[in-house]
């Protein structure tokens, strides 16, 4: 054996390591579970592990080698998980594509991030076959066949790529824990994706944390819902496979559909955006399936309305965790159980993981004390290593020795960090700061409204009017004047919104985020300004 490679296998941090030690630990117990067209789908740890070792040889066959990046735009599905963590065994790095992107955005990050292969659901196949003469640098292309339909050329089927390839481990490559996992392009609410580099170590150390911070162990039965080319499910679905956890893989959601499998598979930790759980709560039929097996419910990407937590609080009887981070820090950097200050208004973010310090700063680097509101800074092993092919961003990121999150917030007098808003989303009006996100924490507190998002737009007077965009609920007769009668009950008059404009719904991310850069976008000229 090459003394180098020994050397490495004694002391390194890999997150396909993971397979094959959970593998060896439970071999026989369920790692994934996937309802497909009525039938129940399962793989053991040990099918699982041999399923990504073959992977990993077949993109190997390609002549690919470590370090070569690989892109997925992809649903969940257990052919998904299996290329994930097969890349991750052969020492590939991933580049989840978001499916929802442009066909500009699409080609940009496939071209940015000089992929070499480009895996898709089979779904997807037939239409993105149209623009692969915009993504030259990739070679090789492999469908999952999920949906049934055909990919035709240049696609490989999955099971065709690895038919014959040898499901024993691989131990001929070298993996250090700083060595990049995956590249995953941020959202692209403001501008171009960019590209984060994650290390082995920093997937690998969060997944860690979360065991202890949420509590999942080998009994744990966890939701893959949300989508994973994210980090924020990714993360989750690594610390499921850590722990020895079963996760049951969704490709969608649908709210009956998720009762019917909570009930089924007796799922005791879910993991999925605070609309999914009032939709679950509003379902005509929710009273008839037993919930009573789950024992935590996560949230994140945005704040939980007090009516829908008070709600599934009163008929889920589980803990409700927000959890929060970014790309760029992975999750999670901070976590709020709502039983502890019961009550407590805001959008408390709660207190740090255990591998992250957090503090609140100015814009010349000074850390503020408690109750001054200033930029969220982490530091920690969860931080990213850097964007890809931008050493300016990153520098920018990582001014005075902290990550800068991009986000205000302010610890409370109970030690708690306050969200307040996204910087670019604070509301400049008439001279004052009004946090966007407080204005729709109250009018999503509205029994009328389904969803809300309230930006600032040009105005001839206040500079910036703060304006609701409002999705009523469906036949409510909901009127600009109930919104802003409701408002002035709880909101300084300058934090009122001047008008309500109704849509049919919110131009959102995949993950659920809101494109307020849209909706700015979109009525710009709402005040003639």
């Amino acid at each position: 054996m090459d003394p180098k490679l020994g050397q490495n296998l004694i002391q390194r941090v890999a997150v396909g390591d993971i397979l094959r030690r959970s593998a060896g630990r439970r071999p026989g117990k369920e790692a994934l579970v996937e309802y497909r067209g009525g039938e129940r789908m399962s793989l053991t740890f040990h099918q699982l592990n041999e399923a990504c070792n073959r992977f990993a040889r077949a993109v190997r066959s390609l002549g690919l080698q470590k370090g070569d990046r690989v892109a997925a735009i992809c649903l969940n599905s257990t052919e998904y998980v299996i290329s994930i963590y097969g890349l991750a065994k052969g020492g590939f790095v991933f580049v989840p594509v978001n499916p929802g992107l442009s066909p500009q955005e699409l080609a940009y990050v496939l071209n940015h991030s000089e992929a070499r292969v480009l895996i898709v659901d089979d779904a997807f196949a037939p239409v993105l076959g149209r623009y692969l003469d915009h993504v030259p640098n990739i070679k090789h292309f492999i469908s999952l066949p999920v949906s049934g339909q055909q990919a035709g050329t240049p696609f490989v089927d999955f099971y065709s790529f690895t038919e014959g390839m040898d499901g024993a481990e691989i131990e001929d490559v070298i993996i250090e824990d700083r060595d990049i996992l995956q590249v995953m392009y941020t959202s692209g609410t403001t501008a171009m994706p960019k590209g984060v580099l994650i290390s082995n170590l920093n997937v690998f150390i969060t997944a860690l944390q979360n065991t202890i911070d949420l509590e999942i162990g080998p009994e744990s039965v966890v939701t893959t819902l949300m989508p994973i080319f994210h980090c924020a499910q990714h993360t989750l679905t690594t610390t499921a496979l850590l722990s020895g956890a079963k996760s049951v893989v969704m490709r969608g959601f649908d709210p009956e559909g998720m009762m019917k499998t909570i009930q089924s598979e007796r799922i005791t930790w879910m993991f999925a955006l605070p609309m999914m759980y009032r939709y679950m709560l509003d379902h005509p039929g929710a009273g008839q399936y037993d919930l009573s097996s789950l024992k935590i419910c996560l949230y994140a990407m945005t704040p939980m309305d007090r009516r829908t937590l008070e709600d599934a609080r009163k008929r889920i009887s589980a803990s409700f965790i927000l959890g929060t981070g970014q790309t760029e820090a992975y999750p999670a950097t901070n976590y709020y159980n709502v039983e502890w200050y019961p009550g407590k208004e805001g959008n408390i973010w709660g207190v740090s993981s255990p591998n992250y310090d957090t503090a609140v700063m100015d814009d010349e680097g000074n850390i503020l004390p408690p109750g001054e509101v200033g930029e969220i800074v982490w530091r920690g092993p969860g931080v990213m290593e850097g964007y890809f092919k931008d050493p300016e961003a990153t520098e920018q990121a990582r001014k005075f020795g902290w990550h800068h999150s991009g986000d205000l917030g302010y610890f409370d007098q109970d030690g708690m960090l306050v969200f307040v808003d996204r910087k670019k989303d604070m509301i400049k009006t008439g001279g004052e700061n009004v946090p966007s996100i407080k204005v729709e924490t109250v009018i999503l507190a509205h029994p009328k409204v389904e969803a809300a998002a309230v930006i600032g737009l040009p105005h001839p007077h206040w500079a910036e009017a703060v304006t609701a965009v409002v999705v009523p609920r469906k036949d409510s007769g909901l009127t600009e004047e109930e919104v802003i009668s409701w408002c002035k009950q709880e909101l300084g008059g300058f934090q009122v919104p001047k008008s309500v404009i109704f849509v049919e719904d919110l131009p959102r991310t995949t993950t659920g985020k809101v494109k307020k850069h849209e909706l700015r976008k979109q009525f710009i000229e709402h005040y003639g300004a």
